[in-house]
């Protein structure tokens, strides 16, 4: 689905944001990138949608190089919430915002109505789908702004972010999302500081440091104690769950349910 080759950006001054990264991700696969602020996780995802122009190398989408690909056609594939939600959401109702991305996709009557209303259950807001956005709380501001990507259906997904703010539902409830396009084959790429949200929902980590990629695989193996002094390097705790589990001695264990399994295994 997305490959991305000797990916060089330089920022307007020279700043260098991405260093050469060649990265490839298969159609349904759920990747997570993480890496302190800085690291050029968000810049490289806006490459994806073509928001941000490679200074150097090429990324491709389905087989063909983006660089000849509107930003308007592109984002019809690769949908992107933002960080911030507020750089995204701009209607005077909630039900709106959600419209506004699959109307433009060229949806209308039933077909744009169920879109709009599948998403807003999604993230729990069908209750106040007549409410202007900014009288919602931060959170759920995030959450709109997931919902305005899931309405467009588009094959890659992309979250920055996406657990910021939230409470433990709230939580849950990004997870169960990402679950669930996994599940429908769709392909998820997320950006996060939280780990333990990482381990559980992601098929795939990356770990970026300095624009360049560091390590590059499952949540077990990219947590697994000789990882420890890389994630060092990007300010990255691995969850608690892989710490746990190496000091007790039980392998590369990454997440709560298979620390447990590791658990009950040993006491039986």
């Amino acid at each position: 689905m997305i490959e991305i080759r000797g990916l060089v950006f330089d920022y307007p001054g020279g700043s260098r944001a991405l260093d050469g990264i060649d990265l490839t991700i298969q159609d349904g696969e759920r990747v997570a990138i993480i890496g302190q602020n800085g690291s050029g996780k968000s810049t490289l995802v806006k490459h994806l949608n073509g928001l941000l122009r490679p200074t150097m190398g090429e990324v491709f989408l389905d087989g063909a190089p983006t660089a000849g690909i509107r930003v308007a056609h592109l984002a019809a594939r690769v949908g992107l919430a933002f960080q911030d939600p507020d750089r995204q959401i701009f209607a005077g109702k909630v039900r709106t915002e959600v419209a506004f991305g699959p109307r433009n996709l060229g949806r209308r009557g039933g077909e744009l109505a169920a879109a709009v209303d599948a998403a807003l259950v999604a993230v729990g807001l069908d209750g106040v789908a007549d409410q202007n956005p900014y009288d919602l709380g931060y959170s759920r501001r995030k959450l709109l702004a997931l919902a305005s990507i899931l309405a467009m259906d588009t094959r890659v997904v992309i979250l920055d972010e996406p657990t910021t703010g939230q409470d433990a539902d709230g939580v849950d409830r990004v997870r169960r999302i990402v679950s669930d396009l996994g599940a429908a084959g769709r392909t998820v790429i997320a950006i996060s500081h939280d780990m333990r949200f990482v381990a559980d929902s992601f098929e795939r980590v990356v770990v970026m440091g300095a624009g360049r990629v560091l390590l590059d695989g499952p949540p077990a193996n990219v947590f697994a104690e000789a990882g420890w002094p890389t994630l060092a390097t990007t300010y990255l705790e691995p969850p608690l769950a892989a710490r746990v589990g190496a000091r007790l001695d039980l392998g590369a264990t990454a997440t709560e349910v298979s620390l447990i399994e590791a658990l009950a295994a040993r006491a039986g």
